[in-house]
């Protein structure tokens, strides 16, 4: 079982982050761009990009306003479609199918039902997308320090407590590869924390993670690497 260094939440109940099933090793890497070139309104938004994520790896996105982070995301999860350029999963060409069940995205919208209760949402999407083994619903609210806000309508929630939620969404997701648009947007001290101990026990356990970040929050204690959009990968 894959050490863990203790709980990314408050301790008044301490349920541990569990292992997912360790990936069979792959020669190609998890995530790989090839010449990648979006524009909007023939304007040029970035590229062209070469860029790879191995399991076990986070690669950072930094980038001013308008650089085109949130843009990349969404061209990555098959939201937007690029100009021009090739991105694979795997070393497979990324079809729909192959990113539905690869890839789970958290944008700058939560991703929820404004009408159904906390756990009720999770309950749908774990039933839509599959769930993390040995996970269930609970354990997530837990691990996000939602606890006691199972029967809350999601519209109820603060934006904290929303993001919360939305990241109690991406942990039980069984992807491998998670793509986090500012994460840490609307979070607390805690909060930040919080998110640095998920990434890095999803990474513990073969999984990787593309961040877009304003800031230095993002250095959970993981290979990672730092792509500037305009500059290079270092």
């Amino acid at each position: 079982m894959t050490e863990y260094n203790g709980p990314p939440y408050s301790s008044a109940r301490r349920t541990p982050i569990l292992p997912m099933t360790s990936p069979t090793p792959s020669a190609s890497p998890l995530l790989s761009a090839h010449g990648l070139v979006f524009s909007r309104d023939d304007m040029p938004v970035f590229g062209p990009l070469d860029f790879a994520v191995d399991m076990g790896e986070a690669l950072l996105v930094q980038g001013g306003n308008g650089a085109g982070k949130t843009t990349l995301l969404k061209v990555l999860a098959g939201l937007l479609r690029a100009d021009t350029g090739k991105i694979e999963i795997n070393g497979k060409a990324a079809a729909h199918d192959l990113r539905a069940h690869a890839i789970a995205y958290l944008g700058h919208l939560p991703g929820l039902k404004a009408d159904l209760s906390v756990q009720e949402n999770l309950h749908f999407l774990c039933r839509l997308h599959g769930c993390r083994p040995n996970q269930q619903p609970a354990d997530a609210l837990t691990i996000v320090g939602l606890s006691g806000y199972e029967d809350a309508p999601a519209r109820q929630l603060s934006a904290g407590q929303k993001k919360r939620l939305s990241l109690a969404r991406i942990w039980l997701s069984p992807a491998p590869l998670w793509l986090m648009d500012e994460p840490y947007a609307n979070l607390d001290l805690e909060g930040i924390n919080l998110v640095n101990r998920m990434i890095s026990a999803h990474l513990r356990d073969g999984g990787a993670a593309l961040v877009t970040t304003h800031g230095a929050y993002a250095a959970p204690p993981v290979r990672t690497r730092m792509l500037e959009l305009g500059g290079a990968i270092l």
